[in-house]
This record gives structure tokens, sequence and C-alpha cells, in this order.
């Protein structure tokens, strides 16, 4: 696991992140989640001990990054694309990573392999495609075949391809019981990859809950179906929920839960054929509970000049 306790950092006069308390557990995939400058790079930054905490403290697998003899062994993580020497070879880079872990050299030649450069193995990092560079620095997150992986904006870069390849990775490295930690702005890829979300902002903690309970909340709202909807909606009516008819025998219901609702209908012998939560996307649950919590928000003209568009 990764615990996170009391985490605070502060850089000069600005409070990066804030009392952050959470748990990141294994076998799911958490997605990590917050608008520009919540803090969240600055928390995977002290989970690694590249970060020194202001006050709290991060331990994974029960013990500070720092005091694991072997850190590769235990936690893989990429935080920057280009963290490479643009002057080495993919192959040399890992190499050199390999050796000062004590990983022997096949384990490099399978995750060249497992990231699909072994065409390029030879060629130099500094003229890599940033689509290139996410793929060697994964490939350096798994060299030591860690339980704990960090990702942050893994998907930068990649193809379609590509994406569709991390997604299974990762869906695939929770099955297998790992920790898996990734940060991302995506929100269409998060909703396909995560299992688990934690949510900053400006450096505190918004939520720690599972994808369908993000979702779900967003809307409150129950699609029911019943060829006796009329006598249904007076009985949800008297019960307080808020009640529209999309069709004849289709209600939309809100303020009452999906049980409460099959409850009221059992006692009253009305027959049920539909009753689905409607869940909201990802990206709208996202925006409406971040809404207050973005620092840098563009504005859009509200009219153009027609003569500059043309010039």
């Amino acid at each position: 696991m990764i615990e996170i306790r009391n985490l605070t950092k502060v850089y000069g006069g600005t409070t990066a992140v804030d009392g952050l308390t959470v748990t990141v557990r294994p076998g799911r995939v958490t997605g990590f989640l917050g608008p520009n400058g919540a803090g969240k790079s600055t928390t995977m930054r002290a989970v690694v001990g590249l970060d020194r905490p202001t006050s709290g403290e991060v331990q994974v697998a029960g013990r500070r990054y720092a005091d694991h003899p072997a850190p590769l062994r235990e936690v893989g993580a990429l935080l920057d694309a280009n963290a490479a020497h643009p002057g080495r070879s993919a192959l040399a880079h890992l190499r050199a990573l390999a050796v000062t872990n004590g990983i022997g050299r096949a384990r490099v030649d399978e995750v060249v392999d497992m990231v699909g450069l072994r065409q390029v193995a030879d060629r130099r990092v500094g003229g890599f495609s940033l689509g290139m560079a996410q793929r060697l620095g994964i490939a350096a997150a798994l060299l030591g075949d860690p339980a704990v992986i960090l990702l942050d904006e893994p998907v930068n870069g990649l193809d379609p391809d590509g994406i569709r390849w991390i997604r299974g990775l990762l869906r695939g490295l929770a099955a297998e019981g790992r920790t898996v930690f990734v940060s991302s702005h995506l929100m269409s890829e998060m909703a396909l990859t995560a299992d688990h979300l934690v949510i900053l902002g400006r450096g505190r903690l918004i939520a720690d809950v599972s994808m369908e309970e993000m979702t779900a909340s967003a809307t409150g709202q129950v699609t029911v179906r019943s060829p006796q909807a009329d006598d249904l909606a007076r009985r949800l009516s008297a019960d307080g929920a808020a009640i529209t008819r999309p069709e004849p025998d289709v209600l939309a219901v809100t303020g009452r839960t999906n049980t409460q609702i099959a409850e009221t209908a059992l006692a009253a012998r009305i027959l049920l054929t539909e009753l689905v939560p409607v869940h909201a996307s990802l990206e709208d649950a996202y925006l409406a509970m971040t809404a207050h919590d973005t620092q840098y928000r563009a504005t859009t003209p509200a009219t153009t000049d027609p003569g500059r568009a043309a010039a």
C-alpha cells in the first residue's frame, strides 16, 4: 500500500499539499485527479522521496521510499517522460538502472519488448517522440517488477493503439494484486481504467471514492418504466420524490434511491419493467465536484471581431 498521513508541503508562501491523508490500496487502479495546481505531482514526488514533506509522512509497503534497500524493486514510477539522458540509448538507460538496483539484463530485454520499443532500443533517447519517451519511462517503472506503480499522465503522446495498450497494462497489473496509482486529466480514459478515485483541490482531499460512487452521486436520478406509471408516480410524489415523465410509461425520479422505489412498488404490487440508476459521466461528476477548486480558469470572449477573424 501507499500510506499518506497528514502530508503537507509548502514552497515559500505556497501550500502545495495541505494535510493530505489517504491510503492507496493494492488490487485496483486508483486514479489521481484534480485541477492544475491541485498538488498531484507534489504528492507523487513525495511518495518516491523527490520532495521532502514539510510535515506528515508517506510510506510504501510500511517504510519510507528511501529506506527500501532496493527501491526500484518496490516502487516503479514515471513522473517525467524526459527523465532519461538524451545522449543515451533506451537500452543503455535501462541497463544503467538495472545495474544500480541489482537487476539482470534479461529483465531489461523483457520490459523493452513489453512496451514495444525493441526496434528503437539502440537509438538515442533525444530523438524519441513523446510517445516513445513515455514507453521508455513505463519500461523503467516496470524494470524492478515492483508491487507499487506510480504513473503521472502516462498516456501523453501515445497514439490510440498505445492508449489501449496502457489501459490493458494497468488493469492487468492491478489484477495481479499490485498497487497502481495513476494521475491523469483525461476523464474519458480514467472512466475506462480506474476502479477508485482520489481527488485533490487546492492541495486538499476532496474525495476518496469508488468510480461507481463518484458517478452515481452526481445525479441521484433513477429511470423507472412501468405499465402502472401513474399509480407509482402518485405514491413516489407522496414520499417526497421529484418526478418527470419523458414517456407515458417512464418516470425520471430524483429524491428516492432505486431500492426505495422498488420497495414502494412492491408494497403496492406495481410491476416494474425497468429500474436503472442514471450515472453522470465521470467528466460531469468531476467538474461539479471541483468547480470551486480550479485555480486557473480561462475565459472565452463573448463575441469575435469579424475584422480580426478575417485578418
